[in-house]
């Protein structure tokens, strides 16, 4: 129930600005049972968050909240968690403002480790802008920049931040919703870059153009084709949930802070 999450709303901003059917709502409320999960103190918190459907969350959210640039929310967040490393700090971007103008920005806070939690909402379009490919577009799926079937290959993004040094990675669907709420809680809780991607619908600019009828039926589409990791292979437009990988290696601001204690013994 609302009431029981409603504290970390700023509820006189409501109602929001999403399409009906948009999976964005039921993500934003997996966030926030996650951070009630973890008795995070409201104070600490920070949400950053670039440009587009989903980057317009903070603005509901009544914690410290950045509404920043596309693609540089990484950025802003890397900049807080290196000079206040105590905040617990959550970033919100969707498939294009992470993977296209922001994807320097993610493969350098994987490479450094820092300790962010990335949730990515992957939508597989430019919702807000105009409905455009983005690089997570699956291929052959249309948008207006590919009316006739994208011809590219979208990024795998867990893959890509694993190689760039990211130390844990997950994914979960706007219906596996207590899945979300459960990997978004272990990644917080993985001392450096931590990634989420969560497979959402957007019924408006995606949906109707890819040949579904309802918000309903891409729901149905995402438990179809969702495969537990280790359950089975997944194959053609299967896609693997759960913990995708977890590994260990330095935080880039324990490290940063060993450093200042050394110069200052010097």
């Amino acid at each position: 129930m609302f009431s029981e999450i409603a504290q970390y709303f700023r509820t006189e901003a409501l109602p929001h600005i999403w399409c009906p059917g948009c999976g964005i709502g039921t993500i934003t409320a997996a966030i926030v049972r996650s951070i009630k999960t973890l008795q995070l103190d409201q104070n600490n918190v920070v949400i950053v968050s670039g440009i587009g459907c989903s980057s317009r969350m903070p603005g509901y959210l009544d914690f410290n909240t950045l509404h920043t640039t596309h693609g540089r929310a990484l950025a802003f967040a890397t900049g807080i968690k290196a000079s206040r490393p105590e905040l617990d700090v959550f970033v919100i971007m969707g498939d294009g403002d992470a993977s296209a103008i922001g994807g320097n920005h993610f493969i350098h806070a994987a490479r450094r480790n820092i300790d962010l939690t990335a949730i990515i909402i992957n939508n597989s379009i430019y919702g807000m802008t105009g409905g455009q490919s983005s690089p997570m577009t699956p291929h052959d799926k249309r948008a207006t920049t590919s009316p006739y079937g994208n011809l590219e290959r979208p990024f795998q993004i867990l893959d890509v931040a694993k190689a760039a040094g990211a130390t844990y990675g997950a994914r979960a669907t706007a219906f596996h919703n207590q899945l979300l709420t459960k990997l978004i809680v272990n990644a917080y809780n993985n001392p450096g870059f931590s990634v989420v991607e969560t497979i959402s619908q957007c019924p408006v600019s995606y949906g109707r153009r890819n040949k579904f009828k309802t918000p309903a039926d891409m729901l149905m589409w995402q438990k179809e084709h969702a495969v537990m990791i280790g359950q089975k292979e997944a194959v053609g437009e299967d896609f693997s949930i759960g913990e995708i990988f977890k590994s260990e290696a330095p935080e880039y601001t324990g490290e940063y802070a060993k450093l200042r204690q050394r110069l200052k013994g010097e």
